[in-house]
């Protein structure tokens, strides 16, 4: 199996995913979308985004490599009517089966950017969009304090084993000069590429940080693996400590629940 596949079938994202519906929702009213539209959401988990935007009256398909994620999404689809809505397998490395020139928006939220070989994603992205339409991603910062997620994977990275030989982290699409390059790379020159900083919240009002925290623990493959490493090296109590003093530090929310702000990297590229 893709390496890839297996650590995002590895737990069950859609427990994660449930902190960020408001998010999502809000991401895609920014967009201020006109329909009729032939809408991408790669690397769409269970429809974080792609539900709200086939709710715009949006064409959508949402591609994940979890195959458990396609299938909850399509669940999520069909429980919802929309019927202008669908999930599929797929890896956004290699569209395959995917034309070119397909969909008038190329939409991406903390997805494709975990893909191996970003300048196959980036030429991929370019590839299935028309031109004329527009790609946004939303991409993790490194090192950025501000960034809940962010300081998840570095505390995390920290416990887990080392990664193979030839690993490029998925946190360089939130480096200016990379984006830039990989789009560039593409065809697409750098004035029609567009960076600004923006914000995600992950909100549970009936969850406390050290839940939250249970959660990503339990359900999130990137910290499932950092666990079982500092399981076996003894460092398991320590991991937690880390994050749970990260999700405290972070949480916004005075009432007992949980309401942490993440800052990202929007890119829009005008194809």
């Amino acid at each position: 199996m893709n390496p890839n596949q297996m650590l995002w079938e590895k737990g069950d994202f859609t427990a994660i995913a449930a902190l960020m519906r408001d998010a999502g929702e809000a991401l895609v009213r920014s967009l201020d979308l006109k329909t009729p539209l032939r809408a991408l959401d790669l690397g769409c988990g269970d429809g974080t985004t792609a539900v709200p935007l086939a709710r715009t009256g949006a064409d959508v398909v949402g591609i994940d490599i979890a195959r458990n994620l396609v299938k909850a999404g399509n669940e999520r689809a069909a429980a919802a009517g929309l019927m202008n809505l669908s999930f599929q397998e797929g890896d956004a490395s290699n569209l395959e089966g995917v034309a070119d020139r397909s969909f008038d928006l190329t939409l991406t939220v903390f997805g494709a950017m975990f893909a191996p070989r970003p300048f196959d994603v980036a030429k991929e992205m370019v590839r299935v969009t028309q031109p004329g339409g527009r790609i946004v991603m939303g991409n993790w910062i490194p090192n950025d304090p501000t960034s809940f997620v962010s300081q998840l994977l570095k505390i995390s990275s920290a416990f887990a084993p080392p990664p193979p030989e030839g690993f490029i982290s998925p946190m360089t699409w939130g480096v200016e000069s990379h984006i830039v390059e990989r789009f560039g790379q593409a065809g697409v020159p750098a004035d029609r590429i567009l960076l600004v900083k923006d914000t995600f919240w992950f909100k549970s009002p009936n969850r406390s940080p050290a839940e939250v925290v249970g959660l990503f623990r339990q359900f999130y493959g990137p910290t499932m693996n950092a666990f079982e490493a500092a399981q076996k090296s003894g460092t398991e109590a320590d991991l937690h400590d880390q994050l749970l003093e990260l999700a405290n530090a972070q949480n916004q929310d005075t009432a007992g629940g949980t309401s942490i702000p993440a800052t990202f990297m929007r890119v829009t590229v005008a194809v």
